[in-house]
């Protein structure tokens, strides 16, 4: 009987990485209160909220993004009983996506991501939007990102990560990020936000005119955290973004060669010592029928199996060659 084991050599394998993306829509009809705010989960802490795509009380609800607000030292004039709270929660998601500077400080966001001490462009106070895992998978897509709102002073407003594709930041520790333009012509103009696509967080700048100035005023005054994220659920239009799942694969091409795997262990294979596919004639052809394919590791322990999606037939005059792929 021939070897049932046959080496891979480092030619009969291959690497490859396939990206796969998703749609993901999330609609200002669920972030606004289709339930009645029950998929809204509010918490005693009071420091941010969690958006469910159904009530969240139910078995089937599933968390689709937590939303805060936060701002910066130079903004702790403010007297409200939310003060300390609204500067942790700044330098906390400063220090997560940007980092400590040299001296050891949290630097402020900036608008253009260059994080200079010089620039004029802070985002002194800004929303985040924490999105779930589920909906970014490995992260998600540069360039496929909008977030649309309304309200009654500056009408619809639509930022976007417009060009990410091909011009986007890479100073942060959480990983790539790009930057939230109102224009989707380049030259973009200004930024007013930063989408960090691998940490799936979107930081959207609360000091600037795209926001309404009485809101502006209301957020570091007098508003709690949960005031200042409900403001932004009731103007909440449309928020789109593709996610990313990174599917790496091994290619192992097995060859079973002319003199290779012709005969079976099957019992049946054989009746009183004779091969039954010969049909009693000794000059026929040895035959087999490969249906399984097994990965073995050097100890010859199986690591893996692939089924054929039909018996392929094998005998000395056929050589063939199977493409297995094993994801992960």
């Amino acid at each position: 009987m021939a070897t049932t084991f046959k080496n891979l050599l480092s030619t009969d394998m291959a690497t490859t990485r396939t990206l796969l993306h998703e749609a993901i829509p999330i609609t200002g009809t669920i972030v606004s209160g289709t339930y009645q705010d029950e998929n809204i989960k509010y918490y005693s802490h009071g420091m941010f909220e969690s958006v469910y795509d159904y009530p969240y009380l139910s078995s089937s609800a599933n968390r689709i993004f937590d939303l805060t607000y936060g701002y910066a030292s130079d903004l702790s004039g403010a007297a409200n009983p939310m003060n300390a709270k609204k500067l942790n929660i700044y330098n906390e998601m400063s220090l997560v996506l940007n980092g400590a500077n040299l001296e050891g400080n949290i630097p402020l966001f900036d608008a253009d991501g260059d994080l200079s001490v010089t620039t004029t462009d802070k985002m002194n106070a800004c929303i985040f939007i924490c999105y779930a895992r589920l909906l970014t998978k490995d992260e998600i897509k540069k360039g496929s990102y909008t977030f649309s709102y309304i309200d009654g002073s500056n009408g619809l407003t639509t930022l976007g990560d417009y060009g990410a594709q091909t011009d986007y930041r890479v100073n942060s520790p959480a990983g790539e990020y790009g930057l939230l333009y109102t224009s989707s012509v380049a030259p973009y103009g200004e930024s007013y936000g930063h989408i960090y696509y691998q940490a799936g967080i979107a930081v959207i700048t609360a000091s600037n005119d795209i926001w309404p100035n009485a809101l502006q005023s209301a957020w570091i005054d007098t508003n709690d955290i949960t005031g200042a994220c409900n403001d932004v659920r009731n103007m909440w239009v449309d928020n789109n973004f593709n996610n990313t799942t990174e599917l790496n694969s091994t290619i192992y091409f097995c060859r079973a060669d002319s003199g290779e795997f012709n005969y079976s262990s099957n019992q049946t294979y054989l009746s009183e010592s004779k091969i039954i596919v010969k049909a009693g004639d000794p000059s026929n052809n040895p035959m087999a029928y490969i249906t399984t394919i097994g990965l073995y590791s050097a100890d010859n322990e199986l690591l893996a199996t692939a089924k054929l999606s039909e018996p392929i037939q094998k005998d000395p005059t056929n050589s063939l060659i199977f493409r297995v792929r094993l994801d992960y």
